[in-house]
């Protein structure tokens, strides 16, 4: 039996949950694919498909916007990104699928909350699911089977620690 997880909240986390998640599925013989929206940048993690087989990782972004409109190619690469999502749930190769930062792409609306239900619907019945970033919408929270909200209680970033590589990215 399969469920739909969502890391959500303005606390540090998400994305590292949904990776550990990912190496405990891969470390008992499971497959996952990692689909990254908004993000197109060298995270370290694009390295675990050569560390560990049986994860699979794309991206469908290119660049962080978020202070400015996005342009037509960051919405069309993240409608591309939630298609290519569809294929993985329907292709049934994977037994764990995680939709990483797809809250913000809905908050962002590069995809729309019902096309993203849709989607999600198509997991099979052994398939575990998880979503992350902030700003999870209600009506994805109702549909999940477990919430965890990140809350920030205390952060280096508030020190002038900037993003560290193999910790923060």
């Amino acid at each position: 039996m399969g469920f739909l997880h969502v890391y959500t909240g303005d606390g540090k986390g998400k994305t590292t949950a949904a990776l550990g998640l990912a190496l405990r599925a891969v470390c008992a013989g499971k497959r996952v694919f990692m689909g990254q929206f908004l993000k197109g940048m060298a995270y370290s993690e694009l390295k675990a498909p050569d560390l560990l087989p049986g994860f699979t990782i794309e991206q469908f972004g290119d660049s962080c916007f978020v202070g400015r409109e996005p342009s037509p190619e960051e919405i069309a690469m993240a409608q591309r990104g939630l298609q290519r999502m569809r294929e993985v749930l329907q292709g049934g190769d994977y037994d764990v699928v995680i939709f990483d930062e797809v809250h913000m792409a809905l908050f962002f609306r590069l995809i729309g909350l019902e096309e993203l239900l849709e989607v999600l619907a198509l997991r099979g019945e052994g398939v575990e699911v998880i979503t992350t970033g902030r700003s999870a919408p209600r009506e994805l929270m109702d549909a999940a089977d477990l919430v965890t909200e990140m809350v920030e209680v205390k952060h280096y970033y508030q020190q002038g620690v900037l993003s560290r590589r193999g910790i923060d990215n």
